[in-house]
């Protein structure tokens, strides 16, 4: 495991480093007389804050940043990045009566039953497939084969493919984690809910950039037409021929 704490922090040449072992999970190493590779499978986890000052879609504290600021911050990490991170989970802070309630959670062992039971279902799923062992190894084809969603599912998904303008890497990890949920579930079939839940769990990157934009656009757009009108009111004016007999 791989934890990276404050992500934007780092500096972006490092974290680029990162995609190639993410996807193919091994390292490249070109030189001039000979290439070789090294195993590189590992879970990457990160965290990061919303914005500089970290208050950003606080419940109570005011965000001090401007939109240059949030828009500049969110941009350190490249969108191919995140499409390489499967969960991206915005957390809301806890707020005092969650944290003096007396009322106990879900104990890890009951998740760690969960998981197990998930990771044998997977096992038996691939054991035909050498080299594949778990959701997130999946090619497209086993995609196809094992995490296709019911009819419902795939129009949501496709809503929300054309909606968010998401790519071809990120249509692969949201089925993969769908398939993960059903897993978690004991369900046979890839189901509505399941693709909505995976679609939630990666927009980070989308919801953030649209919701910081959104009052700069409408800045920008009110500049942008009092400035087109300045224009064209000064190429009229130059434009316009001049009356032969000026009045005194």
């Amino acid at each position: 495991m791989l934890f990276l704490d404050e992500l934007p922090e780092f500096p972006r040449s490092v974290l680029e480093v990162l995609r190639q072992p993410l996807e193919d999970r091994v390292i490249s190493i070109s030189r001039a007389r000979y290439a070789t590779e090294y195993p590189a499978s590992f879970m990457l986890v990160a965290s990061m804050n919303p914005c500089p000052c970290g208050y950003y879609g606080h419940p109570k504290k005011q965000c001090v940043c401007t939109d240059y600021q949030r828009i500049n911050y969110m941009s350190r990490i490249s969108g191919p990045l995140l499409d390489r991170i499967d969960l991206q989970v915005e957390v809301q802070p806890v707020n005092f009566d969650q944290m003096s309630s007396k009322q106990p959670g879900e104990p890890s062992a009951a998740i760690r039953e969960r998981v197990i039971k998930a990771r044998a279902i997977q096992s038996l799923r691939f054991k035909n497939h050498p080299g594949v062992h778990c959701n997130a190894q999946m090619t497209s084809s086993l995609l196809h084969q094992y995490a296709e969603p019911d009819s419902a599912g795939l129009e949501k998904l496709r809503d929300a493919m054309e909606r968010m303008n998401m790519s071809a890497r990120a249509y692969d990890r949201i089925l993969k984690v769908a398939r993960t949920i059903a897993d978690l579930e004991g369900s046979v079939t890839v189901r509505q809910y399941h693709i909505m839940e995976a679609i939630g769990n990666h927009n980070l990157y989308h919801d953030n950039y649209y919701r910081i934009s959104y009052s700069s656009c409408q800045l920008f757009l009110g500049f942008g037409i009092s400035f087109l009108w300045v224009i064209l009111l000064a190429i009229r004016l130059i434009t316009q021929p001049m009356p032969n007999n000026i009045s005194a």
